[in-house]
């Protein structure tokens, strides 16, 4: 019996980190959640929106623990998983640590696709945990509706190589590790027309992990705080920053290195809708420059899936940084920005 290609992106209304529920509902949802005031080992917990929770065991050993999930934002089966477990795993970076082990995430709509299809997702999976050295030691899996694939991720550092995406500090410089536009090639994918070459070159964005944040927390100690960019866009997550570190921050707009393609399908409109939710939960808060184009905002706001990381360090140890980062396989990392003293908020220039 032949099997009938399926369009995995055909069968899910979003994709990639654009699932994301907007920041302002997320901040609904959460208003009045319980504080983990009452358990002091938890060193970070929901309050600044941090990429994962971090446990002090003892004076030498936290636990970094997270999960992210998400639906197709490619049709090849073995890229989306690829992309989901690099996606996963960066959180435990972006909190300075190392992971440890994956339990796989799987919902899937049995009766739509092909088990053989399914393997490919779980191989692509188990793929990337093998290139950071982690097994994938159990999971749950469903039947859903849309197709998920993601990982719960448990990993290890120690308490003063914690990285928190609250602690910038004023007169810091800001890194941006990898290039922005994932989302934006994404709506292309889902239109047919991404070019083979913007494909390549997404799938080496978002399968890179982001393995420097570990190192960075370890050997760089004018990293002050750190956090990976994902579906609420460079500015949102640029945002939580500044607000869990009670600092301004500025983003020069000329300085974001983007994908190759991303300014030509933005300015041909191929943006997707979660941009214009991140700008509408946010943007009160951000101030924009006056003739910046439409097109230009949707970039900036653009989810990114298995994004960069967002490093606030010491300016004077900002070019030993910047050469660490791209000697450790990340070319396109640019200092974007820096952090000034003023009431939370964001600068675009």
């Amino acid at each position: 019996m032949t099997i009938q290609p399926v369009r995995l992106t055909s069968l899910s209304h979003g994709g990639g980190c654009g699932c994301k529920l907007a920041p302002s509902v997320l901040s609904q949802l959460l208003a009045g959640h319980p504080t983990a005031k009452a358990f002091p080992q938890l060193l970070v917990g929901i309050e600044t929106g941090d990429d994962a929770a971090v446990y002090k065991v003892d004076d030498n050993t936290c636990i970094i623990a997270t999960t992210d999930f998400f639906m197709p934002m490619v049709d090849d089966p073995r890229d989306f998983g690829r992309i989901a477990a690099t996606n996963a795993i960066s959180d435990v970076y972006a909190m300075g640590g190392k992971p440890i082990l994956a339990l796989a995430i799987l919902g899937m709509p049995v009766d739509k696709i092909p088990a053989e299809l399914v393997r490919q997702i779980l191989a692509g999976g188990a793929e990337v945990c093998g290139a950071a050295n982690i097994p994938i030691a159990g999971g749950h899996s469903i039947d859903s509706p849309e197709p998920i694939y993601g990982l719960a991720v448990i990993g290890l550092c120690r308490p003063e190589h914690v990285r928190r995406n609250a602690d910038a500090k004023t007169g810091d410089a800001l890194i941006l590790t990898k290039p922005i536009g994932v989302g934006i090639y994404s709506a292309a994918i889902k239109k047919g027309i991404l070019s083979p070459a913007g494909y390549a070159d997404m799938i080496a964005t978002t399968t890179l992990l982001n393995t420097v944040g570990a190192t960075l927390a370890v050997a760089e100690p004018a990293v002050h705080a750190i956090t990976d960019v994902t579906g609420f866009g460079l500015l949102g997550h640029a945002l939580e920053v500044a607000r869990g570190s009670n600092v301004s921050v500025t983003i020069e707009a000329a300085r974001v290195p983007l994908l190759p393609l991303t300014a030509e399908l933005a300015m041909a409109g191929h943006v997707t809708g979660a941009s214009s939710r991140n700008w509408g939960s946010f943007g009160a808060e951000i101030a924009l420059p006056a003739m910046m184009p439409e097109w230009q905002r949707h970039v900036l706001c653009d989810p990114q899936t298995s994004g960069g990381l967002l490093v606030s360090v010491a300016a004077p140890g900002a070019a030993s940084v910047l050469d660490t980062i791209k000697k450790a396989g990340f070319p396109h990392a640019a200092v974007i920005g820096h952090v000034s003293a003023g009431a939370p908020g964001l600068i675009v220039v």
